[in-house]
C-alpha cells in the first residue's frame, strides 16, 4: 500500500477502521437500547446488561491486546520489506490467546455470583446478571479470535475486510435482538434479557467464521500451527503483557465507575450504563484515525521514515478533532432524543441528562488520547502506554473519583474523574511523541509540506 501521507490514503484506512471499530460498542449499545425498553423489569434488565457488559469488556480488552501487538509487528516487517519472515507468527499468537481465553472463561463461570456481588449487584439485578453472563460469556473466545484476525489484516494495511466482518456482525445482532428479546407473535416467544445475550453470541460466532474464511482466502497467512517457536513471539508476548497491564489499569477505572454508580442506586447505574455506552461508541468512532496511525505508523517506522511519521501524527490528530467537533454538535442538538433511545424511565433519563454535557465537552480531549494511543501501538511503544495508563488511573482517576464520593458529587463526580483521566493520558502521549521523534526529523523537504 502507498504510504503517502495525505487525506485520501489516511481516510482509506480510517473510515473502514471506524466502521469496524464501532462493532463491539454498537453490539453493546443495541443491547442497552433494546433491553432498556423491555416491558418486564426494564430498569433491572438495563442495570444487569450494564454491569455484565462492563465486566465482559474488561476481559475482551485485556486479552484482545494481542491484536495490536500482531498488527504492530506485521506492519513493521512489511515496511522493512521482510514480511515473509513473520508468516508463522500469527498462528502461534492466536493459539496462545484462545487457549488463555478458554482458561479464563472456565475459571469465571464457577464464581460468577461472587464477581457480580463484588460489583454491588444484588437481588433481582444479581439474578439477571448471572443469567445474562452465563450465555454471553461463550462469545468471548469467538470475539478474541475475530479481533486477532482483524489485527493481521491491519498489519497488512487492510481495513476493508475487518469492516465487512463488523457490519455483518452488527446488523445480524440488531435483527436477532428484536426477534429474540421481543419475540414474534405465534413464532418466537420473547426471551427478554436472555434473548439479547443469545443474539450477541450468534453474531460473534458469525463474525469469527467470516474472519477465518477471509483470512484463508484473501491472504497468504496460514493458521496452521508450525514450530519452532517464532523468534518474535517473545516480543509479541512482551508487548501483549504490557498492554495486558495497561488494560487492567484501564478497566480498573471502568469497573470502579460501575461499582460506585451501582452503589448510588438503580437510577444511577441505569444512567451510567447509557452514558458509558455513548462514551465508548464515540471513542471507537474517533479511534478510526488511531487505527490509521497504528497501521501506517508501524510501516513508516519499519521504513525509518521519521518525517512521514511526524506528518502522519499531525494529520490524524487534525482529522480526529474535526470528527469530534461534528460529534459534539450532534450531541448538543440531539441532547434529549439520544437518552430516550435507551430508556423510557424518566428518573433514569433525568439522571443521565445531568451529566451528558461532560461527555460531549470531553470529546476533543478524548480524540487526542485515542488517536495517539493507536499511533503508539503501531510504533510498538507498549511499555510507555502501560506506564501512562497506570499514572492516569491511580494518580488521576482514582483520587478524583474518591474525592467526588467524599464531597457527595454523585454521578457527576464519576464523570469528572473520567475527564481528568483522559487529560493525563492525552497530555503524556503528546509530550512523549514530540520528545522522541522531533529530534529524528531530517531537514524539511518543501515538496513534503514545509515545516514540521
Amino acid at each position: 500500500m502507498n504510504t503517502t501521507i495525505n487525506f485520501k490514503n489516511i481516510n482509506n484506512l480510517a473510515i473502514p477502521a471506524t466502521i469496524a471499530g464501532i462493532a463491539e460498542p454498537l453490539l453493546s449499545i443495541t443491547d442497552t437500547a433494546i433491553v432498556g425498553n423491555i416491558p418486564v423489569d426494564g430498569l433491572e434488565s438495563l442495570a444487569a446488561a450494564g454491569i455484565v457488559g462492563s465486566f465482559l469488556s474488561m476481559l475482551i480488552w485485556i486479552l484482545g491486546q494481542t491484536r495490536s501487538a500482531i498488527s504492530a509487528i506485521i506492519s513493521q516487517y512489511l515496511g522493512a520489506g521482510r514480511l515473509e519472515e513473520v508468516k508463522t507468527l500469527p498462528a502461534q499468537a492466536i493459539f496462545l490467546n484462545i487457549g488463555l481465553s478458554i482458561l479464563i472463561l472456565l475459571s469465571t463461570i464457577f464464581i460468577v455470583e461472587e464477581i457480580f456481588q463484588l460489583l454491588n449487584a444484588s437481588g433481582k439485578i444479581l439474578e439477571y446478571c448471572i443469567s445474562y453472563y452465563s450465555i454471553r460469556v461463550w462469545g468471548f473466545p469467538l470475539t478474541l479470535f475475530a479481533f486477532a484476525v482483524m489485527g493481521i489484516f491491519r498489519g497488512l494495511q487492510n481495513t476493508y475486510w475487518p469492516m465487512v466482518i463488523a457490519i455483518v456482525g452488527a446488523v445480524l445482532n440488531v435483527i436477532l435482538d428484536f426477534i429474540l428479546v421481543y419475540g414474534i407473535e405465534g413464532l418466537v416467544n420473547p426471551l427478554y434479557l436472555d434473548g439479547a445475550a443469545y443474539a450477541s453470541v450468534i453474531a460473534q460466532a458469525v463474525m469469527a467464521l467470516m474472519a477465518f474464511i477471509l483470512l484463508v482466502t484473501k491472504t497468504n497467512i496460514s493458521l496452521k500451527l508450525r514450530f519452532p517457536v517464532h523468534p518474535e513471539l517473545g516480543r509479541l508476548i512482551g508487548m501483549s503483557l504490557n498492554l495486558f497491564v495497561r488494560a487492567i489499569a484501564l478497566n480498573t477505572a471502568l469497573i470502579l465507575a460501575v461499582r460506585e454508580a451501582t452503589a448510588l442506586g438503580d437510577k444511577y447505574i441505569g444512567a451510567h450504563t447509557i452514558a458509558i455506552n455513548i462514551w465508548l461508541f464515540s471513542a471507537f468512532f474517533i479511534d478510526g484515525y488511531g487505527a490509521a496511525g497504528n497501521i501506517m505508523g508501524g510501516k513508516l517506522l519499519g521504513a525509518r521514515d521519521y518525517n512521514g511519521l511526524w506528518r502522519l501524527a499531525k494529520k490524524i490528530v487534525q482529522y480526529g478533532l474535526i470528527v469530534s467537533l461534528i460529534l459534539m454538535i450532534i450531541g448538543f442538538v440531539f441532547y434529549y432524543p439520544v437518552g430516550s433511545l435507551f430508556s423510557k424511565e424518566t428518573i433514569v433519563l433525568n439522571t443521565f441528562y445531568s451529566i451528558f454535557f461532560i461527555i460531549i465537552l470531553g470529546l476533543p480531549i478524548n480524540t487526542i488520547a485515542f488517536v495517539l494511543d493507536g499511533l503508539f501501538k503501531g510504533l510498538g511503544e507498549m511499555k510507555y502506554l502501560r506506564n501512562t495508563l497506570l499514572v492516569a488511573t491511580f494518580l488521576g482517576f482514582v483520587p478524583t473519583l474518591f474525592l467526588g464520593i467524599y464531597l457527595g458529587w454523585g454521578l457527576m463526580g464519576i464523570w469528572i474523574a473520567f475527564t481528568v483521566w483522559m487529560i493525563i493520558r492525552g497530555g503524556a502521549l503528546v509530550w512523549k511523541f514530540r520528545r522522541k521523534f522531533r529530534p529524528l526529523l531530517a531537514s524539511p523537504n518543501p515538496s513534503q509540506g514545509g515545516e514540521y
